[in-house]
């Protein structure tokens, strides 16, 4: 499988790849830097960024509207990558200054679903949030020192959840009319070695493809758990995943560079940068905000 580094960002917590159709280019952000990146793939690729003056940590893209919807510090934003017009939205934890929202995406009728964690990682305070197109704020789920995810089964009657601290990838069953979640079970258990389950998506097959922070490498999944591929990369913290190009057949890796000795850093260069894979299989379309 071919494996290359498409751009050297040297991003400190690169995350939230999303592949814009509409666009022909990848999105993703820099939490830490406070940066979102778009890469335009080709003959001559185009990098670009925005500066915030805040964490942002995960973007979809607007149904039948300009920009895009991303999550910041504390809440939910629109933002315009052209105008760089930026409206907040709900913030639902702006009373919890230690945390901040993660990761986060939208379902396949136009909810976006993100996550909080606690900015040291350690106390039991992130929450899973849904934000409607109607624009209602609801929290689903809670009890997490850092939650990444969600990405859903081919069916959408299942929808995933990592608990990343603990290793654990929950399970859920999933209403796709209501958005209701129920049943909550546990998935996966990263053992030993395996690191932690950060970002995750879907391909075309159903295959599950999880993140491992701090061992180098993604895995596929059958609905069983069953691991069906492995790609490793050259460096450890490896964070989401996304499928991108003109058939959906490129993978898209985001890394980080954070916390690494400066020893770390010689033997991962390319730390906090962009991958590409041909894995050959292809992904599915990045659902928008329907608000």
């Amino acid at each position: 499988m071919h494996l290359h580094c498409v751009w050297d960002a040297k991003a400190e917590l690169g995350e939230g790849p999303l592949w814009s159709s509409r666009e022909q280019a990848l999105y993703w952000v820099d939490i830490l830097q406070h940066r979102l990146h778009r890469y335009a793939p080709g003959e001559t690729p185009r990098q670009r960024h925005w500066q915030f003056d805040e964490e942002i940590s995960s973007a979809a893209e607007r149904m039948g509207k300009p920009g895009l919807i991303v999550t910041l510090r504390h809440g939910f934003a629109f933002f315009d990558p052209a105008t760089k017009k930026l409206e907040h939205l709900a913030a639902p934890e702006a009373h919890l200054p230690g945390n901040r929202f993660n990761d986060g995406k939208c379902d396949r009728q136009g909810r976006y679903w993100a996550g909080t964690i606690d900015f040291d990682c350690k106390a039991p305070t992130g929450s899973l949030y849904r934000l409607t197109p109607a624009m209602q704020c609801e929290r689903v789920d809670s009890g997490y020192p850092v939650t990444n995810g969600p990405a859903w089964s081919a069916d959408q009657r299942t929808m995933y959840f990592n608990d990343s601290v603990y290793g654990r990838v929950h399970a859920f069953d999933f209403d796709p009319e209501t958005g209701s979640v129920a049943n909550k079970r546990l998935f996966l258990q990263f053992g030993a070695g395996e690191g932690s389950p950060d970002g995750m998506t879907t391909d075309a097959e159903g295959g599950l493809w999880i993140a491992h922070w701090g061992a180098g490498k993604l895995t596929r999944h059958d609905s069983e758990g069953v691991v069906l591929m492995t790609i490793t990369l050259p460096v450890s913290q490896v964070t989401s995943c996304s499928f991108g190009g003109p058939d959906l057949s490129t993978l898209y890796i985001t890394s980080a560079a954070v916390g690494l000795t400066p020893a770390q850093r010689l033997a991962e260069p390319l730390a906090g940068g962009l991958f590409a894979a041909e894995p050959g299989i292809a992904g599915l379309p990045a659902d928008m905000f329907r608000g």
